[in-house]
């Protein structure tokens, strides 16, 4: 099988779907590439995957070395923002490259674009490497949408220098895609490929493959698992801003804001530790 996925006799999602609710089941049958859980796995050291993606966008052959799906990025400041990438790739040149997709409009400002790249750029040279070694970086997002709505495929975003127009080429690179694009290139049938939730329609075998492995064959237990686990996230997200807003209507304590909610055992500690650890962040 194409892209490192290798499925094992008899291994198949149906196996063992009393394990999950049904809507988790029904969830993951409905994911596409345009989803970040199961884009990054598809993408997680598949190299051919990777070179495929890339291939289409830039409009040219590449060589990817490394394809790492979540890798967190760091801040070098104590208290800054790390960031999780959904694919960071790295080039048989050094160049770094992080992939992401975007559906809504939460998480889509421009400046947003401008961090990712600022870290991506932060590691890239030791301690004595002269400023001219660093190597250049790509920054794309895949967005569901026409981000700029001029009804273009892709949009390069480049530094000019403002009194004579020429292009100022430092190496960083920021690229947006129109997921809306469906002409019948290789980057339409991408795109296509992005939005469809059934393996056995995409265009391109290797994205079929990593497809079908978390839908349907060795990998749809751990896509099941990352769905429960987003949802018992975003309930806990939920519960924590219910409490936080009871104690700012009524000027209550946590304690107090929790009892008067009835919650107890176990529900109790992770709110309470949920909402410390956002009151820590805010002071």
């Amino acid at each position: 099988m194409s892209g490192g996925f290798e499925k094992t006799e008899g291994e198949t999602g149906g196996v063992k779907k009393g394990r999950f609710s049904k809507e988790v089941v029904e969830i993951v049958s409905g994911l596409t590439l345009f989803d970040d859980d199961l884009m990054s796995r598809v993408f997680d050291n598949n190299i051919e995957a990777t070179e495929l993606l890339l291939r289409i966008i830039f409009g040219r052959p590449i060589k990817v070395v490394k394809a790492k799906g979540q890798k967190e990025i760091h801040s070098y400041d104590i208290d800054g923002r790390t960031i999780r990438l959904d694919i960071m790739a790295v080039d048989s040149d050094g160049k770094k490259i992080d992939i992401e997709v975007q559906t809504g409009e939460k998480g889509s400002d421009i400046k947003r674009a401008r961090y990712h790249s600022s870290l991506l750029d932060s590691g890239m040279l030791k301690k004595g490497q002269d400023f001219s070694e660093i190597r250049d970086s790509y920054v794309i997002f895949i967005y569901k949408h026409d981000k700029f709505h001029a009804g273009l495929p892709v949009y390069h975003i480049n530094r000019y220098v403002g009194e004579t127009g020429e292009m100022f080429e430092d190496g960083s690179n920021i690229i947006y895609v129109n997921g809306t694009y469906s002409g019948d290139d290789d980057l339409g049938k991408m795109l296509a490929d992005f939005m469809q939730p059934d393996a056995s329609k995409i265009n391109f075998q290797v994205l079929a493959d990593g497809v079908r492995y978390f839908k349907e064959e060795g990998g749809w237990e751990n896509m099941c698992e990352a769905v429960e686990k987003y949802g018992e996230r975003a309930t806990l997200n939920g519960k924590a801003d219910l409490i936080i807003g009871i104690m700012a209507e009524n000027n209550l304590s946590l304690d107090d804001a929790l009892n008067l909610s009835g919650v107890k055992g176990e529900e109790r500690s992770l709110i309470t530790e949920e909402v410390k650890k956002r009151q820590k962040t805010i002071s």
